[in-house]
């Protein structure tokens, strides 16, 4: 008889970093695999699912107009609930920091059902920054039986929380074997634009930026295509009111600056692969791009990421306008500066961590 694995995909990076994983799992007798959308980004959430073809069993739609942090986790405990009463699973699968992987991590908890956490033990030290996704990973941390940790440095930070070493794996991120899978692909981005300039994609929508801080990096992207008329910035701007709003005022009618509805993951990464350069606030392309050998500047004041940091392919900015602008200057004026920081290495794995995390499963849940 087939053991039910849940694996719990909310937003459009856990469907691309789950899906690995998901396909590998499904090739595996033993196992019936439940994936559970609980929807905390419906429509980003579904194109990600969509390219790797995979149709959730249990969609939550879980989302509301302006629904608040404490309204979210409380209708995905209960959902989540009901879920695993029904599905009876030996184990549940997340990734990440979201509010969907803290409530799923609790409730399995309260079941007595082992919580696995992909992404395990990413730190950076302050429980407000990022909010609230630093206190969402280091809780799932606390409650999950097995650690899948994506770096060194993250299995060493488990380690030091005290987490048992024989439940805590180094298995490589599995956001790049989904990056190797979708670049093999080839989708065109579709987006028109100039072929005489250096191409500067932009994301920014993390929560601890909204506000002063966002329009300080829509700040110094105006004073950058105005100083330098050779770059042009590709801004897919995230749905979030917060966000959007700002964006078309900052921005809306800036020569040099192209905004875009939000770009499904195969066409982004054809953007990225395109671009001269990375401005992100966003946790997944700060290990995408280093692997697709482009430069990374972090609109961010910490990271749970250093590793990109330390091999010299990434920096850290912040969201200070004079701060981007330096950065931005420096490599469009040292050439050795910028090949440093464009060498191809990625600290964050090889493309075979999906593979490792189900042999892993098999071994514990798969032949007991």
């Amino acid at each position: 008889m087939n053991k039910t694995i849940i694996c719990i995909v909310g937003t459009r990076p856990e469907a691309i970093k789950m899906a690995p994983i998901i396909l590998a799992l499904r090739q595996e007798p033993w196992a019936r695999v439940c994936v559970v959308a609980t929807a905390q980004h419906r429509e980003l959430l579904d194109e990600a699912l969509a390219l790797f073809a995979i149709v959730p069993d249990v969609d939550m739609g879980i989302m509301r107009p302006d629904q608040q942090l404490a309204e979210l986790t409380s209708r995905l405990i209960s959902g989540l609930d009901t879920v695993f009463a029904a599905e009876q699973p030996v184990a549940v699968l997340a990734q990440g920091d979201t509010t969907s992987v803290l409530a799923a991590s609790l409730v399995a908890f309260y079941r007595r059902i082992p919580f696995c956490h992909v992404e395990a033990g990413l730190r950076t030290g302050d429980m407000c920054n990022p909010f609230p996704e630093e206190m969402n990973r280091v809780v799932a941390g606390r409650l999950a039986a097995m650690h899948f940790a994506p770096t060194a440095r993250a299995r060493t930070a488990l380690l030091k929380e005290g987490v048992s070493d024989a439940s805590v794996f180094l298995t490589g991120n599995t956001v790049i074997d989904a990056l190797q899978s979708v670049v093999r692909m080839k989708i065109p981005h579709q987006l028109d634009l100039p072929s005489d300039q250096r191409i500067v994609l932009l994301t920014a929508h993390r929560r601890e930026n909204f506000g002063a801080p966002l329009a300080q990096i829509f700040s110094a992207v105006r004073e950058l295509v105005q100083r330098h008329p050779e770059l042009h910035f590709v801004y897919p701007v995230h749905p979030n009111p917060s966000v959007t709003k700002l964006a078309r005022e900052m921005l809306g009618n800036t020569a040099g600056v192209t905004l875009c509805p939000p770009l499904d993951y195969g066409r982004l990464v054809t953007l990225m692969a395109q671009s001269w350069l990375v401005l992100t606030d966003s946790g997944g392309l700060q290990e995408e791009a280093p692997a697709l050998a482009k430069p990374v500047l972090v609109l961010r004041e910490e990271t749970e990421r250093p590793e990109a940091m330390e091999a010299g392919v990434a920096q850290l900015v912040g969201h200070d306008q004079s701060s981007i602008v330096a950065a931005v200057e420096t490599l469009l004026r040292d050439e050795v500066a910028y090949r440093h920081m464009s060498l191809g290495a990625s600290p964050y794995g090889d493309g075979q961590a999906a593979a490792r995390i189900v042999r892993i499963v098999a071994e514990k849940f798969g032949t007991s």
